[in-house]
């Protein structure tokens, strides 16, 4: 198949950037504890100097796959499924999820907000970072907000989101993990002043699981 064939069909859809696929249990945020299959899109242009894949970023780096593929994949493992990236609405996700729900799968979203949302969603995990911020219609529909806390000015940032997404969403604060001695603390002592935030932790670090 030609270069411009391919890209045509990432374009609609119809293919896209895998990185990697996993099953594992989902370490973080409302759905922690959840077995759930992984897919990681390539492609993200946010860029937070703190993203423990930067590897995603390119997605060039990262080979087309047929969306069909990755489906009949991911559902001979799970029927919940996580997509990720990388930023994977830089990419049309109608077909991809609308290729799930045909066939029953519960499907959750980690994004930054920052592009469109496409696609059918069962959770979406709102995760926005300050060099792109994520899209109002994102915001409202969020289930969750989960805002890294690398620095105390990340709290004044992590209300001004919360002011965003609507009143049923939860909100989570989660250390970022290269700092996570460091931050807890802060995290605990917020968390108990301002009850409305719960606590995130990258639960499946600790367990040494993908």
């Amino acid at each position: 198949m030609k270069k411009e064939e391919i890209e045509k069909l990432v374009e609609q859809g119809e293919m896209l950037p895998l990185m990697e696929e996993f099953y594992t249990i989902q370490g973080e945020g409302f759905h922690k504890g959840t077995a759930a299959y992984f897919i990681r899109i390539g492609g993200c242009d946010v860029g937070c100097h703190w993203c423990d894949v930067k590897e995603s970023w390119d997605a060039e780096k990262h080979p087309p796959t047929a969306t069909k593929t990755i489906v009949d994949n991911a559902l001979s493992y799970s029927d919940t499924i996580v997509i990720t990236g990388g930023e994977p609405l830089t990419w049309d996700m109608t077909k991809i999820t609308h290729a799930l729900k045909e066939r029953g799968a519960k499907i959750h979203i980690e994004t930054s907000g920052a592009y469109p949302l496409t696609g059918v969603w069962d959770w979406i995990c709102l995760s926005p970072k300050k060099l792109k911020l994520p899209t109002a219609e994102i915001s409202k529909k969020a289930h969750e907000l989960k805002v890294i806390v690398f620095n105390k000015h990340d709290f004044a940032f992590a209300e001004k989101q919360a002011e965003k997404v609507s009143e049923n969403c939860i909100l989570y604060l989660q250390p970022e993990w290269s700092v996570r001695d460091k931050i807890v603390p802060l995290i605990v002592d917020y968390v108990m002043k301002n009850p409305k935030w719960k606590v995130s932790l990258q639960t499946h670090k600790y367990l040494n699981i993908p």
